[in-house]
């Protein structure tokens, strides 16, 4: 009995640094009708929830159930407002491959921080390939572009390498996201 007790404390201090990593509860499975709500407000977050419940065939109160539900599990990250760039004045949208000097948690997360604390940078991705780190940034024009880039993003520590790529035209620049695997 002595003996489980210890494997027991062991498993529980080794699984305390990673328990924010694994999720021991099986997600729930999504049907049609959360495929359908989800699908639904991708199109429209601002659907009152009597025209939703309409929409997916439900009662007000389950739609609301469902809702809350997948806010709850994070699926619905939260709603807000699309803004067409152009017309906001943002008319130069440029990708831009950043190679970082060192590679550990500490320098990922400290380059994490200082991108996506610059106003003009609408995405940031981790990648995999010849760079470490993908940047979307929307910028009236060239001249604000050449700030972001010399004045910001080439001034934080670690930066070797940044190769940016200007988007022409914009054929799609949002979801919504499939999600045909849910049955």
């Amino acid at each position: 009995m002595a003996k489980i007790a210890q494997i027991r404390g062991y498993c529980a201090t080794l699984c305390e640094g990673i328990r924010g990593i694994i999720n021991f509860m099986p997600p729930r499975n999504h049907d049609r009708i959360d495929r359908a709500i989800t699908t639904r407000l991708q199109a429209d977050g601002r659907i009152a929830n009597v025209d939703l419940a309409e929409a997916v065939s439900l009662s007000p109160s389950a739609c609301l159930r469902r809702v809350k539900a997948l806010e709850q599990e994070g699926i619905i990250a939260g709603y807000r407002a699309e803004v067409d760039r152009a017309k906001a004045g943002l008319g130069l949208t440029v990708f831009i491959a950043i190679k970082v000097e060192g590679h550990s948690r500490a320098s990922s997360d400290r380059m994490e921080a200082a991108l996506t604390a610059i106003p003009a940078v609408v995405a940031c991705y981790l990648i995999s390939g010849a760079a470490d780190f993908m940047v979307e940034a929307a910028v009236p024009d060239l001249a604000a572009y050449e700030q972001l880039l010399l004045g910001q993003i080439l001034t934080i520590e670690g930066i070797t390498e940044a190769h940016s790529t200007f988007a022409i035209r914009t054929i799609l620049s949002r979801g919504p996201i499939p999600l045909d695997h849910w049955r």
